[in-house]
């Protein structure tokens, strides 16, 4: 064994790594006085047991090792003491020596290092032999381990100390108990055993040079638990109860944390907390806990340790219903809160993402504990935009990441966005996203829609919800079209169509307004995204005019229940909007829904009235279509106007007609034969109600149909159509005043009144002079 040894010591410094070489030393050196200490042992030779233990020992002096490699040092040495510890027991059971006189034999070891823990080791046999109180032979331990003040060293010893005495403390129940005040004793151990401990290892953060500080950060990192398992221990003492926790273990662990005033120590520290302790422990001391967390270096990470806190309480309140009546008690969320807000407060450097990931877990733990407090949820929102107010639109990809898990936790929980809209802090933290975040952000708040099915029914929480969604239906501000991917802008439209299908309300009146919430924001869209939009809203609107049959559409005015005449100005509205952006296809398509609708649902005489002068408007302003579709629908119209029921409605519908043929834009239509050929039909029609009125008793209406035509045809003249002319005109005077004096006419005030006053306007015209006068001069007014 020896000549190992000498073998290891003798080999070169460029045959191995040097560590590995002194490792290699130490432990062929704890191999050789471990073998004639088992030696001694055999021969009940106490005396050389002693010596050569402590040579062993002494090889854990090194100051040339990692801690890593220290440990396995360490450990060869532990394996090795707990046999010496045996055959102590064993001596003393016999009577072969006296544990008192072993106590003091140690204490003569010539180094302080194999000393201390020849002396732990004998005080573990000490404290089992029951000669002497537990905490007398702890506490003198303990105190007498702050001989070894190197960092690495004393850390090993006292982790040895600690757990040659865990099972040999004076808990209640112990059979190590003594008078009332053991368990102080105990804990006073275990506690001043941990402070020291955490010293030790904080002070290896600042032994050797500058430029190994991270190196020395990462080995320290390795031996945390050696401290950690302090705070299990504490744990696990039965005397530990809520009082001593509240009163003296928490504060004085506490206390260490905050005034060591180092990252690693305070993060892993607090985690340890933690973790060891009951979640009801926490619970009852949380504001204890939570007001160290303000006062820990601004580097730790704060926003992990809290989120544990956080989850763990949230897990215990789901455990059981009866524990929320505590954290009510507690006011847990209000001292939450608190704690975050103080902690970004005194740390005023601290980035954006770990400020929002605080209140992400708040936000986590709130709607676990209380989902029913709305407020609470709110207020969490209205923290977060307070900390990001005066700040642009976020660009850290990883604050923006967190701002979505924020806004998706309400959607989560609720499974409703109705809850949703009711926060009125939740659409001012969206604003802080970037135009593609805010698309995905709706994107997810629609899919939450569809996936939970939700009906949305009110036109106010429609107009938030589209505001929500305002990436996906219009053009942000700064947003790169070009930069959009094709198959992705029809998935988000093609979405944006399947939300406005799911719009419904049974009250008629309400479900008209959310199509008027729609329709002012998707017409919002621009070209591109109207083609996917707007036919959503004509199928939804057209669903609600199938539920209005029968009704009135000549009611009028803003506050009267709806009516088909009002969602058929929607529809106007969608096709000049289609019109304006374009989209031939579409506009197309909203007249031959218009025209299915209006054969197969619209039976009242009256709403058809109504509908077919709206076609004729909306159709007139139109100047999209090609010659064969505006063939196509201008012969559909003049059809379904000639066919109204009553002959004055075919009239005017007819002569209403005839702008569509004649249109004063660049580029319009001017059709004079069709034209003249319209308002002939109409003279034909109201020729017929003139008839059908002699048959009857007589009457005036038919003779103002003839006025009304040549304020038509005096329109068209004016426009200077060739097919116009003053002959006509005069031809169809000459027929009015024919038609007044027949003995089946009744004088009726307004017709005179109104025929009167279109020859003035032909004489005022005339007095103008110029081409217009010229125009008029030949037609003659007076009889």
């Amino acid at each position: 064994m020896a000549a190992a040894s000498a073998a290891v010591r003798m080999l070169p410094d460029g045959g191995a790594d040097d560590e590995e070489r002194w490792l290699a030393e130490g432990i062929a050196g704890v191999q050789q006085n471990a073998f004639y200490m088992h030696r001694a042992l055999d021969s009940n030779n106490l005396k050389d047991a002693l010596k050569y233990s402590a040579q062993m020992l002494s090889e854990l002096r090194t100051s040339r090792l990692s801690p890593h490699k220290y440990y396995e040092l360490y450990m060869r040495a532990f394996d090795e003491m707990r046999k010496l510890e045996m055959f102590f027991r064993e001596e003393t059971r016999r009577g072969s020596c006296s544990v008192v006189d072993l106590y003091e034999l140690v204490q003569h070891a010539g180094n302080v290092l194999p000393r201390l823990y020849l002396l732990c080791t004998v005080g573990s046999v000490y404290i089992k032999s029951k000669e002497a109180p537990a905490k007398d032979v702890l506490k003198d331990l303990v105190e007498m381990c702050r001989g070894i003040q190197h960092p690495l060293r004393g850390l090993f010893l006292r982790s040895y100390l600690s757990q040659i005495s865990r099972d040999k403390l004076p808990d209640i129940g112990s059979e190590y108990e003594g008078d009332a005040e053991s368990i102080n004793d105990a804990v006073e151990f275990v506690l001043q055993n941990f402070i020291e401990m955490n010293k030790l290892w904080v002070r290896m953060q600042h032994q050797g040079p500058v430029r190994e500080k991270e190196k020395r950060g990462k080995e320290r990192n390795e031996l945390r638990d050696l401290v950690g398992k302090n705070l299990h221990v504490l744990s696990q003492i039965e005397g530990v109860d809520l009082d001593m926790y509240k009163e003296t273990v928490l504060p004085r662990i506490l206390e260490q944390v905050v005034n060591c005033k180092d990252d690693l120590a305070q993060f892993y520290l607090m985690d340890c907390i933690i973790q060891v302790f009951p979640d009801e422990y926490h619970l009852q001391t949380l504001e204890t806990l939570l007001s160290a967390f303000p006062q820990l270096q601004p580097s730790v990470d704060i926003k992990t340790v809290l989120s544990q806190l956080m989850d763990r309480l949230s897990n215990y309140a789901a455990s059981s219903p009866e524990v929320l009546s505590e954290f009510l008690q507690v006011e847990a969320f209000a001292k939450f809160s608190n704690a975050i807000g103080k902690v970004i407060e005194a740390q005023p450097d601290m980035p954006v993402v770990g400020a929002v990931t605080l209140y992400v877990s708040l936000l986590t733990f709130t709607l676990r504990v209380h989902p029913d407090r709305l407020d609470y949820v709110d207020q969490v929102l209205g923290a977060c935009v307070k900390k990001l107010s005066g700040k642009a639109k976020l660009e850290d990809s990883r604050a923006t990441k967190q701002i979505v898990a924020l806004l998706s936790a309400p959607l989560e929980k609720y499974s409703n966005i109705v809850t949703a809209l009711e926060l009125s802090n939740y659409p001012r933290v969206m604003d802080y996203l970037d135009n593609a975040t805010t698309k995905v952000m709706a994107v997810v708040i629609i899919q939450s829609i569809m996936k939970n099915t939700t009906c949305i029914s009110t036109s106010d929480k429609i107009e938030a919800l589209f505001d929500l969604i305002k990436g996906l239906i219009k053009d942000m501000d700064g947003a790169q079209d070009d930069e959009l991917d094709e198959e992705d802008f029809k998935e988000e439209q093609n979405s944006v169509a399947r939300l406005i299908h799911m719009l419904y309300n049974d009250d008629h009146e309400e479900m008209l307004k959310i199509l008027c919430t729609v329709q002012k924001h998707i017409l919002l869209g621009g070209p591109k995204r109207l083609t996917f939009t707007v036919p959503s809203l004509v199928f939804s609107a057209l669903k609600l005019v199938r539920r209005l049959q029968g009704q009135d559409g000549d009611v009028t005015g803003e506050d009267v229940p709806a009516t088909p005449k009002k969602i058929f100005q929607i529809l106007h509205q969608c096709a000049e909007a289609a019109n304006d952006c374009d989209l031939e296809p579409v506009a197309y398509e909203f007249f031959t829904q218009a025209f299915i609708l209006y054969e197969e649902e619209i039976a009242d005489s009256k709403a058809q009235i109504t509908a077919i002068h709206l076609i004729i408007g909306t159709l007139q302003r139109m100047n999209i279509f090609g010659v064969e579709n505006r063939d196509t629908l201008t012969h559909k119209t003049t059809g379904y106007s000639a066919k109204l029921l009553k002959k004055p409605d075919q009239c005017r519908a007819v002569y209403a007609c005839s702008h569509l043929f004649w249109t004063d834009d660049q580029d319009g239509i001017m059709d004079g034969e069709r034209v003249l050929l319209c308002l002939k039909r109409a003279l034909r029609i109201a020729n017929a109600a003139q008839q059908m009125a002699n048959a009857t008793r007589g009457s005036s209406r038919s003779v103002t149909l003839f006025i009304e035509i040549l304020n038509k045809y005096l329109y068209f003249f004016e426009k200077g159509i060739p097919q116009i002319t003053n002959t006509v005109i005069q031809d169809l005077i000459e027929l009015i005043r024919s038609e007044k004096q027949s003995d089946n006419t009744v004088a009726d005030p307004s017709t005179e009144a109104f025929f009167s006053s279109t020859l003035r306007y032909i004489e005022f015209q005339k007095q103008k002079g110029g081409s217009i006068g010229e125009k008029y001069e030949q037609i003659k007014t007076s009889s």
